[in-house]
């Protein structure tokens, strides 16, 4: 039954990423869904969560800024604390007994309030007891469903490192796209588009920039057209927050999407989050508008 609800919980995960994408909110993981009659919770109050009707946990959580403090190893995997100090506390020998049996469970890292990461399958692959920590490897799907399958331990071992350094990178990208559109209401700063599954976090100075931080002021709640505009300098937006549309395109002919989604926009301003605290910097925005300047 544990194996069973398992994998049920994996497919009911990949559908909801369908939907939402990896960021899911958290009372959708609290209510979960019922598996033959019983109801299924993802997580809840406690770090390390076993639903009832299972014999062994289902899932971790981290929380930035927590009374945990994660980290990963120079390998990339994942250092994830104990629940207290007891190493024998029900919670932590649940997460023990994972190791020699192998069973696959979720990773949750809370991005912003509500809003949880999801990855999955992890495994819990050691346990040290005098750093209260346990080390956590990220794998593919198909190793979960792959029971019987020869094992390369230097391939796992070497797809596995991978994979779970690129959890840090995720979280970093999906932390910035959450807080930027906290910030502008979940619409576009540009036409005012509502639909979130459209909108992505674009930055006004990019991250491999010295002054590229991944924070509120460095970006745009933008629609992926109008994205995809700004970064190929269609669209150029000055420290007064005026949208400048380049002036070859201003003198083209084309179908509505340019007339009404690109050219209309000319000197028209930003739609600015209501907290001037989130307000685009000045200061990156001109270093960005000089570059726009040159690109014309």
């Amino acid at each position: 039954m544990d194996d069973q609800i398992r994998l049920s919980v994996f497919e009911w995960l990949e559908k909801q990423t369908m939907i939402y994408g990896d960021v899911l909110p958290r009372d959708l993981l609290a209510t979960g869904f019922i598996f033959k009659g019983e109801r299924i919770t993802l997580l809840g109050p406690q770090g390390i969560w076993k639903p009832k009707v299972m014999t062994y946990p289902l899932s971790i959580t981290s929380i930035s800024n927590g009374p945990y403090s994660d980290s990963y190893t120079k390998q990339g995997f994942l250092k994830y604390k104990y629940r207290g100090t007891d190493p024998n506390h029900s919670e932590n020998r649940g997460l023990r007994s994972l190791i020699s049996l192998r069973k696959p469970l979720i990773y949750f890292h809370s991005i912003i309030k509500g809003k949880y990461l999801a990855t999955w399958p992890i495994f819990i692959i050691e346990d040290n007891r005098q750093d209260l920590v346990f080390t956590v490897a990220l794998d593919e799907m198909k190793t979960v469903k792959n029971e019987f399958e020869q094992v390369n331990e230097d391939a796992t071992y070497y797809r596995r490192s991978y994979l779970t350094s690129t959890i840090q990178t995720r979280v970093h990208q999906r932390s910035f796209r959450e807080r930027v559109l906290l910030a502008y209401q979940n619409h576009c700063a540009l036409c005012n588009l509502k639909h979130v599954e459209l909108l992505d976090a674009a930055h006004i100075i990019a991250d491999k920039e010295d002054i590229g931080d991944p924070i509120v002021s460095n970006g745009l709640a933008l629609c992926k057209i109008h994205h995809a505009a700004f970064d190929n300098n269609f669209i150029g937006i000055n420290p007064e927050f005026k949208i400048i549309i380049r002036e070859d395109l201003l003198l083209e002919t084309d179908g509505p999407m340019l007339k009404y989604g690109i050219q209309s926009l000319n000197n028209s301003k930003l739609i600015l989050p209501h907290n001037k605290m989130d307000w685009p910097d000045r200061e990156r925005l001109e270093r960005r508008f000089m570059s726009f300047l040159k690109a014309v």
